[in-house]
């Protein structure tokens, strides 16, 4: 019998970083790069389900930020640079963390993050004196390798948009207030990585840099703190597991004139998801000043030129992809359909961020059945935007858990009765409930069921 339609009880507690990982791994959402050779430090690899739960994370941003908005554009600027470009963000002299050495077991740490100047791997106490570690990677570009030749992968996606401020604003002939958005590999040289995919020294950020005149970057600030706070929200996370942190003034990067976090209750503790920042002029003004071109932008009614402010929300698709991982699980004692409860675990994600739309499952595996249930599966696949999956293997019951432990937020029982009646069941993720619907009725009760774009 499938599942009986009563409501699942929620043991609401958060889980372990091992739990998600465990999961990650079993289920082929994430996997250790690399693994058959032991494994990269800190690099991960995204499988099957995982490269769609991100990929659905960054259409969602996407889509909010530049698809269904008339002052943001797109762009996809280069990962190798110029190298002046990081010389004028400040990065090559100051994009630095302290590092220490322990001289007992030779590993390294930053000295910020340490506890009584106390080596977290062996215990010692004998460190080295703190020194400036750039966190940039290196690269030669061409065939020779001496100091003439040497770039860097960006450790940003945001200096790229300011480079092509000017090209941008030309060409599409945007007025202030605009924005630019980017997503895109960064790469930083990160001492101490850690916690599964939260810090990585290869990751992905999903950011927008809104340009607008000087004295009204204080109301932009206020706009975008709070529109990027809702985005989370929208997409199901849970609201006491969100908050937003003002910076104080010490902690403040030296050209944020303010700047507060989107922060998740991960299992580590309270940690940043995004960061908004008012970067005031620096970024243009300090590009204008070593490329020699001005990047102003000359406003036809007060007949002024002026250099934008900048309104940045930066945030990680890992993290992001990591944080609704996290909030969607659940494990719940759920009926068996034989009078008993078990233990389901299940992803609460929401359907626009589920890595599988909708499965099609035949009862069992028939010649008759078959036919059917793949006649379905062309249906629904050709009429939703997202993964479809078919799934015939072990009993009904088995493959509902599957579906419930991947975040499938409905699953399409083709039975007998489908050869009379031409009808299938849909069977809800998070309710477990079941309605009978006609298969010409299909795709249009999924859509708006699921909301399914």
């Amino acid at each position: 019998m499938p599942d009986q339609p009563a409501k699942p009880t929620t043991h609401d507690s958060a889980p372990r970083m091992e739990t998600i990982v465990s999961l990650c791994k079993r289920r082929g959402f994430i996997f250790q790069s690399s693994e058959i050779y032991g494994g990269a430090a800190s690099t991960w690899d995204y499988g099957p389900l995982g490269v769609e739960l991100k990929r659905n994370v960054k259409n969602a941003w996407w889509r909010s930020m530049v698809l269904d908005r008339d002052d943001i554009v797109g762009l996809d600027a280069a990962i190798l640079m110029a190298p002046q470009v990081w010389v004028a963000s400040g990065h090559v002299a100051a994009f630095t963390d302290p590092l220490v050495e322990c001289k007992s077991c030779h590993a390294r740490h930053r000295a910020d993050h340490l506890k009584n100047n106390t080596c977290p791997n062996c215990g010692g106490k004998d460190l080295t004196e703190a020194r400036n570690f750039n966190l940039m990677f290196k690269t030669n570009m061409g065939p020779m390798e001496d100091s003439s030749s040497v770039v860097y992968l960006r450790p940003e996606t945001a200096q790229g948009i300011f480079v092509n401020f000017e090209n941008v604003m030309t060409t599409t002939r945007r007025k202030l207030p605009f924005g630019i958005g980017q997503i895109g590999k960064a790469f930083r040289n990160e001492i101490t990585p850690g916690n599964f995919t939260f810090r990585t020294r290869e990751f992905e950020q999903m950011e927008m840099e809104f340009f607008c005149k000087p004295g009204t970057d204080e109301q932009w600030h206020k706009y975008w703190l709070e529109e990027r706070f809702n985005w989370y929200l929208k997409l199901g996370m849970r609201k006491d597991k969100l908050r937003l942190r003002h910076h104080e003034k010490d902690e403040l990067a030296h050209y944020a004139k303010g700047c507060a976090d989107v922060e998740y209750l991960f299992p580590m503790g309270w940690s940043e998801l995004e960061g908004i920042a008012n970067r005031a002029d620096f970024d243009l003004t300090q590009h204008a000043k070593h490329s020699g071109k001005k990047l102003e932008y000359f406003d036809e009614e007060t007949k002024e030129r002026v250099v934008p402010y900048v309104i940045e929300p930066s945030g990680g698709a890992d993290r992001g992809t990591l944080a609704f991982l996290i909030d969607s699980y659940r494990e719940e004692m759920a009926p068996t359909g034989e009078g008993k409860e078990e233990t389901r675990i299940v992803l609460r994600i929401h359907p626009a961020l589920a890595p599988v739309k909708v499965a099609i499952l035949p009862l069992s595996k028939n010649e008759k059945l078959t036919p059917l249930a793949k006649d379905v599966l062309k249906a629904v696949r050709g009429s939703i935007d997202g993964l479809v999956q078919y799934d015939d293997a072990q009993s009904i019951g088995r493959r509902y858990r599957r579906q419930d432990e991947i975040g499938t937020p409905a699953c399409v029982t083709v039975d007998f009765e489908s050869l009379e009646d031409n009808a299938v069941t849909i069977r809800d993720r998070d309710t477990m409930t079941q309605m009978r619907v006609k298969i010409l009725d299909l795709v249009s009760t999924l859509k708006e069921k699921l909301a399914i774009k």
